[in-house]
């Protein structure tokens, strides 16, 4: 692949993916149905799980700068049977997230189909179950179809269209919050917490996927020009960023309309029409498409790039993984991945797609912030671009906190999750075991060699042939 991500283009893709359907369609739904206004606690707990995890995967991105994230750290650290089953399970959360931000989507693309006249059949506004009537959402389907096809476009021309999308996003969002302020009946936040403050908890395990975009950005360190400096830089970034936008939209969304009416799938447009800014409302509609473009496209790119690393280190059929001649991107895997995540948008309600999406990334950031622990005081001297602070706490905290939040899903959360990962057992039985021995050399990550791995932005020449030696 070809290093082209700068610092400004890696932190847009890491707000892309943040800023999305938890801002325009998850909160609402969280608010309405669990935590009410509380909702604000419930985002500001999964973004203090999701910094502790951040500092982890930072540390990280210093040391390994090579595609295949959580994946290819704890596979270095805590060896090839664990990176695989991280790997695996990261391979359907990603896809998963794909679906859930389609689906979120796709309600604000009927809000404005319905503003200019057009109405869809009834039968294809939503998954089985979600309404009368209704057998496939037809329209996060075609989301997720179109994202595949410009991710085959090149990663240069896509993380274009990435940066300039979530610009305007990030400027609707700001426009939203001014306004809205501006609108805002205190007496809609009361009660704060009419579902208990346990209600805030469980919304937190809900939301938590929205807030953790940085990790789909780690699987772009083989794009990125110097990757060790760079990629800590954005993460710290996007998290940063997308925190205080997420706080203020809580504020003004809870505000504007009473939790009890919001809608959970176009909650900010709604909400700005219940107080007569129905033109505003169009607009955020609008700025909802263009913004959960951007989540779908950071989270499928890491899905490709995480599948790329799995079948380059023969985990996987090499097949998989193979890289355009021309446009330098993992084509089949993405396309794969663009069909799979239609299926799940069309046919399963949000909801249950978020959960199972929160638990495997939830995981995954257990074993990522143990990896960098142990390996903090495994070898100490190795070179690292960012060093997580407040050794041993933060990690202990990271680690604490995702066990504490996945306590809140739902047990049919955690049987899915261990079907999906029996599965991967089997495969890695069956394929991946015999096959990843006959890797090349230096494709996995050899961490005594680390301090030696170049992630420069333009390859190094081969210079001139050495003169054979009789």
């Amino acid at each position: 692949m070809v290093r082209t991500l700068g610092l400004t283009q890696l932190t847009m893709i890491g707000v892309g993916a943040i800023i999305g359907a938890g801002i325009f369609s998850l909160a609402a739904a969280v608010a309405r149905d669990t935590a009410g206004p509380a909702v604000l606690i419930s985002f500001l707990v999964a973004g203090a799980a999701s910094l502790c995890a951040a500092f982890a995967y930072a540390e990280f991105a210093g040391m390994v700068p090579k595609a295949g994230s959580s994946y290819t750290y704890c596979a270095a650290v805590l060896g090839e049977v664990v990176g695989w089953i991280v790997g695996w399970d990261l391979l359907l959360e990603y896809t998963a997230i794909v679906a859930v931000v389609a689906i979120g989507m796709s309600g604000y693309l009927d809000f404005l189909l319905n503003a200019v006249g057009l109405h869809l059949p009834t039968w294809a506004l939503g998954a089985p179950g979600t309404g009368d009537g209704h057998r496939i959402d037809l329209l996060a389907v075609v989301i997720c179809l179109a994202v595949a096809w410009l991710l085959t476009r090149g990663t240069r021309t896509s993380a274009r269209v990435e940066t300039v999308l979530t610009i305007i996003k990030i400027a609707i969002v700001l426009l939203v919050i001014v306004v809205g302020f501006t609108k805002i009946n205190t007496g809609n936040l009361h009660p704060f917490a009419p579902f208990g403050l346990g209600g805030a908890f469980t919304g937190a395990a809900t939301v938590f996927f929205a807030v953790f975009g940085y990790d789909a950005l780690s699987t772009a360190a083989e794009e990125s020009v110097e990757a060790r400096r760079k990629l800590p830089k954005a993460m710290m970034l996007s998290l940063g960023i997308s925190m205080a936008l997420y706080v203020l939209v809580c504020i003004v969304l809870t505000g504007l309309q009473h939790y009890s009416e919001l809608n959970p799938k176009s909650g900010i447009s709604s909400a700005l029409a219940s107080v007569g800014l129905s033109g505003l409302a169009n607009v955020v509609a609008v700025g909802a498409v263009v913004g959960i473009v951007t989540v779908t496209f950071s989270f499928m790119m890491g899905a490709s790039r995480l599948w790329y690393a799995l079948s380059r280190d023969g985990l996987m059929p090499a097949w998989f993984g193979a890289i355009h001649p021309k446009r330098k991107v993992p084509h089949r895997a993405t396309w794969i991945i663009g069909a799979v995540s239609a299926l799940l948008a069309g046919v399963l309600p949000i909801n249950a797609v978020a959960e199972l999406t929160n638990i495997g990334v939830l995981l995954a950031f257990m074993v990522v912030c143990a990896s960098v622990l142990i390996l903090r005081y495994r070898k100490p001297h190795l070179k690292r671009g960012f060093r997580c602070p407040g050794m041993p706490v933060v990690p202990v905290l990271g680690i604490l906190f995702s066990v504490w939040l996945m306590s809140f899903l739902q047990w049919d959360t955690w049987v899915r999750l261990g079907a999906w990962l029996l599965v991967g057992l089997v495969i890695y039985a069956a394929y991946g075991y015999r096959r990843t021995r006959q890797v090349m050399p230096g494709d996995s990550v050899d961490l005594d060699a680390l301090d030696d791995m170049s992630d420069s932005a333009e390859p190094t020449s081969p210079g001139p042939a050495p003169t054979p030696t009789p």
